[in-house]
């Protein structure tokens, strides 16, 4: 049964109710198609907002979740169905902002969307979602799920990960911390379509999202300027900008408002030439600045700590593809054993592989975990 923009509530919905999905909604249009899927496939369907950052006196340039959740609200009873808001604030700030706090003044450059997921929406959500009695959650990733019965002596089921049809789109990246607990109660109903597939399906829905914007910045807090947010918790600590050959160029206010590869505007006091972030001297206090393409940006081996794997640890050494940034082009590797960590050793060489970041790991189709680039 197809949904278009003249059906009703009654004909959205199918005959039988098979199960109780408590959808996230954040009002944008992937997790409103996802909810319209749901309805018509004859699911009992709950969306739920997440208020996980709102405006405050020490911040400024958040998102407008008011906005959101109007978004939401309307969809909503564009279904027929009902909206709860759910305040994980609290939540949020101690699994994700003092976690982003903290990393950046370890000197690291942290990820808060892949902490957000295994926290907030995959933890804190899912639990709530069991409270209200629901059987799984859904959300609005571009990522599939492939469930496995399991044989031998680990009897049931295990939930492989896989990457969307849109792999412009794919989201495991950011979902590859996920445990098999989670993977278990949840559902991607939009993995197997495309971003223009979406965007259709919303219009055919008759969806008010439809040609909604795609949200930008940090996960629930939005575009932001990350040093003046950074400057709510870190001070400044001013220090000597130098280039890669010993020349002093500047002053920096803070390692901690800087990140490997990015750019520093100095041309002019270095020949006329972009200089980028290649490292950070703690102990000096000093910012390393070079050109764009200095050896000193690149490299092929990589340590990776807190590793987390999806389904199993492979034997190492193992040869797959790795992924260090979100929509970057998967690089041959092969990983060993060092120490507690891991070493990936790449076919080619690296750019700004930056501590603090995730490392991703894949074979063929499949997401198989993760860590932390040390």
């Amino acid at each position: 049964m197809a949904l278009d923009s003249h059906s009703t509530v009654l004909c959205m919905r199918a005959k039988k109710v098979r199960n109780k999905i408590i959808v996230a909604m954040s009002g944008g249009v992937d997790s409103s198609v996802t909810a319209a899927l749901l309805v018509r496939a004859g699911h009992q369907v709950v969306g739920a907002f997440m208020k996980n950052w709102t405006d405050t006196k020490d911040v400024q340039g958040v998102c407008d979740w008011k906005n959101d959740v109007r978004d939401a609200e309307r969809v909503a009873a564009r279904l027929g169905i009902p909206l709860v808001v759910l305040d994980f604030q609290k939540e949020y700030r101690k699994g994700v902002v003092d976690y982003l706090f903290r990393e950046y003044r370890a000197g690291r450059t942290p990820n808060p969307d892949v902490v957000c997921n295994t926290t907030v929406k995959f933890g804190s959500f899912l639990k709530a979602a069991k409270k209200l009695g629901a059987d799984k959650i859904a959300t609005g990733h571009y990522a599939k799920l492939v469930p496995e019965r399991a044989g031998g002596e680990s009897k049931g089921i295990r939930y492989h990960l896989l990457q969307s049809k849109d792999r412009n789109k794919d989201q495991t990246y950011f979902l590859h911390q996920l445990t098999q607990a989670q993977l278990a109660n949840t559902l991607f109903p939009i993995g197997d379509y495309t971003k223009p597939q979406v965007r259709a399906l919303a219009r055919k829905f008759g969806l008010p999202t439809a040609e909604r914007a795609e949200s930008m910045g940090v996960c629930f807090i939005g575009e932001i300027n990350m040093k003046d947010f950074l400057k709510q918790k870190i001070k400044p600590k001013p220090g000597k900008i130098v280039t890669t050959a010993g020349a002093v160029i500047g002053e920096h206010d803070g390692l901690a408002y800087y990140t490997i590869g990015q750019r520093h505007g100095l041309a002019q006091k270095s020949n006329g030439k972009p200089q980028y972030v290649v490292a950070k001297d703690s102990k000096k206090n000093e910012l390393i600045v070079g050109p764009e393409n200095d050896s000193r940006l690149f490299t092929r081996e990589i340590t990776v700590g807190d590793v987390h794997w999806i389904v199993e640890a492979p034997v190492l050494p193992f040869t797959c593809a790795v992924c260090f940034r979100h929509r970057q082009e998967l690089q041959r590797c092969t990983i060993q054993k060092q120490g507690k960590n891991i070493l990936v050793i790449c076919s080619k060489s690296q750019r700004a592989i930056t501590p603090g970041q995730f490392a991703v790991f894949y074979k063929n189709d499949e997401c198989l975990g993760g860590g932390v680039i040390q």
